[in-house]
């Protein structure tokens, strides 16, 4: 499982920056199909081999044209519930503030590790004015400047030291038996159809906390199934905020989808789709994970006809295209009508992660595809697939093309192979590698 940083600072301290700053160096993976903005709040660091989630609390903050001190402190309480570490922000051009006194006295008292960034030492003047920060009683301010990227190699190199190692023993553990986490905007259904999964039988579960402290693995192991449901702290209890606070919900997920191996995304079908039910969309493409989406509330739809499930479904595949081939259920949390399929479908959606293709098998049967539409000729030199093997091990099914030309194979093709791929083996629900190598 992932492990998370969080972002934290008053506003204009350039906490965006940093964010930018930190996943665009050094091979993050930045996703340039992202179609909602507030992805750009979320991103992964890979540092010396050590890879992390990065998250800019700042950045979900719904009101940001008047941030009040309230706002500040859901950030700063958000990120100490849900963070493994966390990087507080202060502008080494203005120095301490009150609200950064304020923002330090809730940190001392979270027990996370905490990195104090000074932030905008843009040319060597500023850094005199580091020592200041000294006075929040968070240890050695790291100066940095997010705008030209000094000091942040340092900063990094700290980031990963001080990040709190895995339970090795655990975490194999958890490897062996299927992790599926319930996501979705405030209000879906995920409490519910966590319960009716459940029900009030508790003696047939185990909870044990999840490495990060904040994901609770509730185990299920009844009518012949057994796997794990992710529960991220907070979906379950009721929060102390009162409203749904967006990025409350995002955040979270985020927690959720990493800790899993197959997402069942919740849509409101009183409500629709809507932005919010991409954007978690999104992230579980992000990360690579399995899904399922169950349209809940479905008792309460007047129009139940084939007709119109026929144009929710369509609707859902437009949405979330290109990606397209994944299990879409109509199902109730409250009747508990299909929560059985719900857990069958999941279940098929791991398997589908772990097939194998043997070779002879895809070689044969590709080959045929191939020959049929050939990969277009670039500046008149022809592009030739000799042959075909899956990854063994590989997290996602990683489909290995090898050819003479693989950088002239562009996008379009990769996706005609894809396709062909999951019309001759079950692939529903998984995301799929296609690559390129050269033979």
């Amino acid at each position: 499982m992932g492990q998370l940083v969080a972002i934290v600072g008053r506003p204009n301290v350039g906490k965006s920056t940093l964010f930018n700053r930190l996943t665009q160096s050094r091979t993050a993976i930045t996703d340039p199909e992202a179609g909602t903005t507030r992805d750009r709040q979320y991103g992964k660091v890979d540092w010396n081999g050590k890879e992390f989630s990065i998250v800019d609390t700042g950045g979900w903050v719904v009101n940001s044209e008047d941030v009040f001190e309230s706002e500040i402190n859901k950030q700063v309480e958000l990120a100490i519930e849900q963070a493994d570490e966390i990087l507080f922000v202060v502008d080494a051009m203005n120095g301490v503030t009150d609200l950064d006194d304020h923002v330090a006295e809730i940190l001392r008292k979270s027990r996370k590790p905490v990195i104090l960034v000074a932030n905008k030492v843009d040319s060597n003047e500023w850094i005199y004015n580091v020592p200041e920060f000294y006075s929040l009683g968070l240890g050695e301010p790291y100066p940095v400047s997010a705008i030209n990227g000094y000091g942040t190699g340092d900063l990094l190199d700290e980031v990963v030291a001080k990040l709190p190692e895995k339970d090795e023993e655990e975490a194999a553990h958890l490897e062996e038996i299927p992790k599926f986490a319930i996501v979705g905007r405030p209000n879906a259904g995920k409490s519910s159809i966590i319960n009716a999964f459940i029900g009030d039988n508790r003696h047939i579960v185990t909870d044990i906390a999840g490495t990060t402290r904040d994901s609770i693995y509730t185990r299920y192991d009844k009518f012949g199934f057994d796997f794990y449901l992710v529960d991220t702290a907070g979906i379950r209890k009721k929060n102390k905020v009162n409203e749904d606070i967006e990025y409350y919900s995002v955040i979270r997920s985020i927690r959720a989808i990493e800790a899993s191996d197959v997402c069942i995304l919740m849509i409101d079908a009183t409500r629709g789709i809507e932005a919010q039910d991409v954007n978690i969309f999104s992230l579980v493409q992000r990360n690579k994970k399995g899904l399922v989406v169950v349209v809940n509330k479905w008792d309460l739809v007047e129009d139940k006809s084939n007709a119109a499930i026929k144009r929710y479904e369509a609707a859902i595949r437009e949405r979330f295209a290109p990606f397209t081939d994944f299990p879409i259920i109509f199902a109730s949390a409250l009747t508990k009508q299909r929560i059985f399929k719900v857990i069958e479908t999941a279940v098929d959606v791991y398997k589908n992660r772990q097939r194998t293709v043997p070779t002879s098998q895809l070689n044969t049967i590709l080959k045929e595809d191939i020959d049929a539409y050939p990969p277009p000729s670039n500046k008149g030199k022809f592009i030739k697939i000799k042959y075909i093997t899956m990854l063994k091990g590989a997290q996602v099914p990683t489909f290995i093309f090898f050819c003479n030309l693989p950088q002239w194979v562009k996008e379009p093709y990769r996706r005609y192979l894809e396709n062909k791929i999951r019309e001759h083996w079950n692939f529903c629900g998984t995301p799929i590698n296609v690559y390129m190598r050269e033979k």
